[in-house]
């Protein structure tokens, strides 16, 4: 597969990004010089900085996501050389997987009740815009609040965690690239965004949110395989929340 395009080293002599169409606030490259991982913002974010840096996607393949929780990137250990390639992967493969291994055990389901994937859902908003919405929300308040704006070369807003090595969730999976191939799968049925991540916990906008309560059942049985940490009531009572939720957000202990 051909190898994506890093604009990142044009910052090192060009800090605003003037080049490609940014106004970036003081930050700096993580990463090797020749090949960064992402560019991240020296301050906390604005409520506005979402939007104002969402163009870069589409200039130049940067995708913007909230760091937050641990201010010393260091501090994450990002681990890119060990993540495989998402697209290498089948979302409901890797759903049903997990599922057969903890359903029984956690949810006291037969493993061999795996209901499949829920279908798409009509999209309500503008995926893009949306993501931009709950990022201007979540840095106000919530376990975001205070995070910064990173850039991340990716090609899509899905595959963020494996490019930058996220290892958030070690504890369920060692391959991150396989949760990411997850995110594709909700990127395109329910408009999923990856909007920001912290060292134990992700968290996505979602402009397509199921419309029935059949479909948010069978969403919450993808939600229980990709997180099972999700899940702390029955999942009927999760799943009974998922119409009405603009993100959604994960958290491995």
């Amino acid at each position: 597969m051909a190898m994506l395009a890093n604009p990142l080293p044009q910052l090192t002599d060009d800090p605003t990004g003037t080049a490609l169409g940014l106004a970036l606030p003081p930050g700096r490259l993580i990463g090797p010089a020749a090949e960064p991982l992402l560019w991240y913002a020296d301050e906390p974010a604005g409520p506005e900085d979402w939007a104002r840096l969402a163009p870069a996607r589409r200039a130049s393949g940067l995708h913007p996501v909230l760091l937050g929780g641990i201010q010393e990137l260091a501090d994450w250990e990002l681990a890119p050389g060990e993540a495989s390639y998402p697209g290498d992967h089948d979302a409901e493969d890797v759903l049903a997987e997990y599922w057969e291994t903890y359903a029984e055990e956690e949810l006291g389901y037969d493993a061999e009740e795996w209901p499949g994937l829920a279908e798409a859902s009509a999209l309500k908003e503008d995926p893009d815009r949306r993501a931009a919405e709950i990022a201007g929300a979540a840095i106000g308040e919530g376990h975001l609040k205070g995070a910064r704006i990173a850039l991340v070369p990716a090609r899509r807003s899905a595959d963020i965690p494996a490019a930058i090595g996220w290892r958030g969730a070690l504890s369920h999976e060692l391959d991150v690239a396989r949760l990411c191939a997850v995110l594709r799968s909700w990127e395109d049925r329910f408009g999923a965004r990856v909007v920001g991540l912290m060292p134990d916990r992700l968290t996505v906008s979602v402009a397509a949110p199921p419309a029935t309560e059949d479909e948010a059942l069978v969403l919450a049985a993808e939600h229980f395989a990709f997180c099972p940490d999700t899940i702390e009531t029955d999942l009927h009572e999760y799943a009974n929340s998922l119409p009405d939720k603009r993100s959604w957000t994960f958290l491995w202990d």
